[in-house]
């Protein structure tokens, strides 16, 4: 919604501005400056980015739209799995997950928190270091760098995407003085016509420029940016799980190792400890 909002604002104080001052549309509207500029951008993205980085830049208008999936709530419901998960652990033994692991949509455990078993990638994130777990793993810091690696190399092939959204951005007001250039160029070839058509040609050049810079500074790095800040996110999020788990595997209590994990949240998404408490005390037996 924002995003939207953000860019209906940029459209409509920038042209909004260029009417007040007495501006005309239709000089704006060169379709070859377009072409030229747009196409450009979209060539030497597609040259400069591997097939994976592409298929997920378009894949990417989705949460670009929506924004991050996890908020107060998730966070919550999170911290109640997590603890629903250790203690039948501790309770029974590590091997009890076993079956909860090898199917966990079919698992009563995940299919009390809808909102992760619908993250399926983060679902198969724990469900593997359960794995581990019920296969007699028990060192803590050993996990922790594999772990850490995880998450570093899922936070790349996230930030990649952003960053190709960025590049293409800063190229952008380039591109646009290109299209310029060559909207001079076709200028001197007219320049024995009349001074209103040669201003008309010069506007029309000096739009390339224009549209650059717009794109650019006006939303394809702000696409770059809101990107970023939903895929840091997601890190955020298997931090948390991270953060638990280890605590779990150092042998602490589930009430302890689920408020481990609460304390790493940022502030305007951590629940608090009587919410939590509140909603643990809720949980039904597993």
């Amino acid at each position: 919604m924002f995003v939207i909002i953000g860019f209906v604002t940029v459209i409509g104080c920038v042209i909004g501005g260029y009417l007040m001052a007495g501006g005309h549309l239709g000089v704006l509207w060169v379709p070859n400056e377009f072409i030229i500029i747009l196409g450009a951008a979209i060539g030497s993205f597609l040259v400069a980015n591997p097939k994976p980085v592409v298929m997920a830049t378009f894949k990417s208008f989705g949460p670009l739209l929506k924004g991050s999936k996890h908020n107060k709530n998730s966070y919550l419901e999170l911290l109640c799995m997590l603890y629903t998960v250790f203690r039948l652990a501790k309770t029974k033994g590590d091997l009890a997950l076993e079956s909860h692991v090898e199917k966990p949509e079919e698992s009563p455990i995940f299919q009390k928190f809808p909102g992760f078993l619908a993250d399926h990638h983060t679902l198969v994130f724990f469900c593997d270091y359960l794995r581990l777990l019920t296969l007699g793993t028990n060192n803590a810091h050993e996990v922790e760098a594999i772990i850490d690696a995880e998450i570093e190399s899922h936070h790349h092939e996230l930030s990649s995407v952003s960053s190709a959204i960025a590049t293409v951005g800063d190229a952008m007001p380039a591109l646009g003085i290109v299209a310029a250039v060559l909207g001079v160029i076709h200028t001197m070839g007219s320049i024995t016509e009349p001074p209103e058509v040669l201003g008309h040609l010069i506007g029309g050049a000096l739009v390339g420029t224009f549209f650059g810079v717009l794109c650019s500074y006006g939303f394809i790095q702000p696409i770059s940016k809101s990107l970023e800040a939903t895929f840091a996110s997601d890190t955020t999020y298997m931090n948390c799980i991270k953060t638990a788990l280890l605590a779990h595997m150092q042998g602490y209590a589930p009430q302890v190792s689920v408020e481990f994990a609460r304390k790493i949240l940022p502030p305007e998404l951590t629940p608090s400890f009587t919410e939590v408490e509140e909603a643990v005390s809720n949980l039904g037996s597993t």
